[in-house]
C-alpha cells in the first residue's frame, strides 16, 4: 500500500522536476529569454544613442550656417570666394618582402 503511493510520489515529483529543467517555462527557457533581453536592450541602448546623435546634427543644421557651411566643406569639398583650397596627397612607400613577413 505505502509502495503504490511512494511511486505515485515519485512519479509526480519527477513530472514536476522534468518541467522545472527541460519543459515549457523551464529555468534553460527563462535564461535564455534573459540573455535575449539583455542583448535587445544593448540594442536598443545602442539605438537610441545614434538617434540622440542624429537629433543633434538635425538641430545644428536647423540652427544655423555653421554645421552647413562645415557639412558643405567636408562633404562636397565647397570653399569660400578668396580661399585657396590645397589638397595633400601623402605617397606611399611600397612594400618591401621583408616587412611583410
Amino acid at each position: 500500500m505505502y509502495y503504490g503511493l511512494i511511486l505515485v510520489l515519485l512519479l509526480l515529483l519527477g513530472l514536476l522536476q522534468y518541467r522545472l529543467w527541460v519543459g515549457e517555462g523551464s529555468l534553460a527557457e527563462l535564461y535564455g529569454l534573459q540573455r535575449e533581453i539583455a542583448f535587445e536592450q544593448a540594442e536598443l541602448d545602442r539605438l537610441r544613442q545614434r538617434n540622440r546623435a542624429l537629433q543633434a546634427e538635425v538641430d545644428d543644421l536647423r540652427q544655423g550656417s555653421e554645421a552647413i557651411e562645415e557639412r558643405a566643406r567636408m562633404e562636397l569639398g565647397m570653399i569660400k570666394p578668396g580661399e585657396l583650397f590645397i589638397r595633400v596627397i601623402e605617397r606611399t612607400l611600397p612594400e618591401r618582402a621583408e616587412d611583410r613577413l
